[in-house]
């Protein structure tokens, strides 16, 4: 579960909805922006890349269609593969041999997929930064059993997510990039397809 979680921890998302008064205006009016955004995403493919923690630093595609599945499926020599089919998250290791399921309301991916971001109601926001050409949306989430500091960041005024950082709970940071994402795309069914136990017998 913890690889599933530094891919996927905008987690934060998943917090109940509430009534906002720590945040200025024009923060609740980005947060809007972002969620309109967001909500907007029915289909998208692109690149990533992650660091982790110790530096080390890998990279693949993902697929995603609303609702329910995405793909991340990393280059080798890296060994992982995570799909979600819109029920179950299968997370494959290659090398290991082995493939964990978790059912989709259990992981990040349920909010992730969700139809209905709202931002500005959400309680683990705790602020909104204006950098050079992008804004960054900043949270403290403690869902699925992982607490964390994160931070996502979007091109601005053109809004487009292009990375989010988590800093665990040990001060451990994994950054992971999108690159070269395309919206609105058609993506074949089969990339959704979990894989199974059995291919390894």
């Amino acid at each position: 579960m913890r690889i599933l979680a530094a891919i996927l921890v905008l987690a934060a998302l998943a917090a109940p909805a509430g009534a906002r008064s720590n945040l200025s205006a024009a923060d609740q009016a980005d947060l809007d922006r972002v969620s309109t955004y967001l909500n907007s995403i029915r289909s998208l493919k692109g690149g990533f890349v992650q660091i982790s923690p110790e530096g080390d630093v890998a990279q693949g595609h993902v697929f995603l269609v609303k609702p329910g599945r995405i793909r991340f499926e990393y280059d080798p020599p890296a060994p992982m593969l995570i799909v979600s089919d819109g029920r179950t998250v299968a997370v494959q290791n290659k090398t290991m041999k082995t493939v964990d399921r978790y059912p989709i309301s259990q992981t990040p991916l349920d909010i992730l997929l969700s139809d209905d971001i709202d931002l500005k109601r959400n309680r683990d926001i705790v602020g909104v930064e204006h950098q050079k050409d992008a804004l960054v949306v900043k949270a403290h989430s403690s869902n699925f059993g992982v607490t964390a500091d994160i931070a996502l960041m979007f091109a601005d005024p053109n809004l487009e997510l292009r990375q989010w950082t988590v800093i665990d709970n040990q001060g451990m940071s994994t950054t992971v990039a999108l690159r070269d994402t395309q919206t609105g795309v058609d993506v074949p069914a089969s990339e959704f397809i979990l894989p199974r136990p059995s291919l390894f017998h």
